[in-house]
């Protein structure tokens, strides 16, 4: 509904003498007109009231820019009390030559409103502004966090360490198992046939005597013992792997066994397989029978040759390695074509072979582990496919002099 003509000029009119100024005099009559005082107002008011419009304006840009901080809406009102307070400086400008004191004075009653109702709501807000955490109190927490964090880490990583070291103790435990069952049931077996052996080859002599008249039977008989032969050797093989072979064991220098290997074998290798010592010169000396330490030695050069068909270079290193108890070790290094981890885990088996049919018993590397372990030592197996294989054996150290 449309307000009547004359309501309209009475709100006019109203607001006319309300704002209006031809009654009033100009702010600069009271400074009589005097430029330096005027200009010193002008300037001060001026330069104050830009800066009261430019911090509310920066505060603006960085409460939009950062909406995670808390108690934004107070900020928000210093911002439009700021802004008031900029505004009556400019207008105390206005008024020095223009006698808006009406638009002054509500501009300032604005203020005052928006100056109270920030007072008025600030008290309240201190105690939880100051329950805070300080920006020290944070960098601690952080620091604690970050200590608490390195700390699980750390712990997760001895815990994979420690879980990986007991698989490993656990893998190691049941290949000893599986080795010494292995053992029993291939010692018992090569006793009991090496006592059959004994009675066949002491009947084919007996018979060998009784047919000199033959000379077709004695050939049979012959074959006959060369095979009983190959038996024994054979029975002698698992009897080392099941650790019941008799050993004499003597004070050696493991060092003069590896040099007289070394030698028998460079004169029998093929030219492309180049063979290097690197001989401890204070090695300890060892308790061990030296025939069967030849025998193992040999065995694992053998075999070093043998993975390497394209040819490549073996190394036989010696050297002590103190400890409890202190051992001597022997590593025997090809740069052959290596083993898989299947392979490598089942390589200290009787019988167990990668070489073609006829070409091997597989009883090389269980008659080295049987002649180490009965010895008091250990060996082990590193190898990887196509990175060669080092073979260590570790025997315990001997007092005394080599000899002995």
């Amino acid at each position: 509904m449309a307000l009547p003509a004359g309501v309209v000029a009475g709100m006019f009119d109203n607001w006319t003498r309300l704002l209006g100024n031809s009654d009033l005099a100009p702010h600069g009559y009271c400074l009589l007109w005097d430029p330096a005082l005027v200009w010193t107002h002008v300037v001060s008011d001026a330069l104050t009231g830009l800066s009261y419009y430019s911090i509310p304006i920066a505060m603006a840009v960085f409460l939009r820019r950062r909406p995670e901080l808390q108690f934004r809406w107070i900020a928000w009102l210093f911002v439009v009390f700021i802004l008031a307070c900029g505004t009556t400086h400019f207008l105390a400008i206005w008024t020095l030559w223009v006698p808006d004191y009406w638009l002054e004075g509500i501009v300032k009653a604005l203020t005052a409103v928006v100056s109270v109702a920030t007072a008025v709501v600030l008290w309240p807000l201190i105690p939880r502004a100051l329950a805070m955490p300080t920006p020290a109190a944070v960098r601690r927490a952080n620091d604690a966090l970050t200590a608490g964090i390195a700390e699980r880490d750390a712990a997760l990583v001895a815990l994979e360490t420690a879980q990986a070291e007991r698989e490993a103790a656990e893998a190691m435990l049941r290949q000893s198992q599986k080795m010494e069952a292995l053992g029993q049931l291939t010692g018992g077996i090569a006793h009991d046939f090496n006592n059959l052996l004994t009675i066949i080859q002491a009947n084919i002599a007996r018979a060998r005597r009784l047919s000199e008249s033959d000379p077709r039977l004695g050939g049979a008989l012959d074959n006959a013992m060369t095979g009983a032969e190959r038996a024994a050797r054979l029975t002698d093989q698992l009897l080392a792997f099941a650790r019941r072979q008799p050993l004499r064991p003597e004070l050696q220098d493991l060092g003069d066994i590896v040099t007289r290997i070394t030698e028998l074998s460079a004169r029998s290798f093929i030219s492309r397989v180049v063979i290097k010592s690197d001989l401890a010169a204070d090695l300890w000396p060892v308790r061990i029978d030296a025939g069967q330490a030849e025998n193992a030695v040999l065995n694992l050069v053998v075999n070093a040759r043998e993975a390497m068909p394209e040819g490549g270079t073996l190394r036989l290193v010696t050297r002590n390695c103190p400890g409890t108890p202190d051992m001597v070790e022997l590593r025997v290094i090809d740069s052959g074509i290596g083993m898989e981890d299947v392979v490598r885990e089942r390589a200290l088996e009787p019988f167990f072979t990668t070489k073609a049919l006829g070409r091997g018993t597989g009883l090389g590397l269980p008659q080295v582990y049987g002649f180490v372990t009965q010895s008091g030592g250990r060996i082990a197996i590193e190898s990887a496919p196509g990175q060669g294989t080092t073979v260590r054996l570790f025997l315990p150290r001997a007092t005394g002099e080599p000899g002995e």
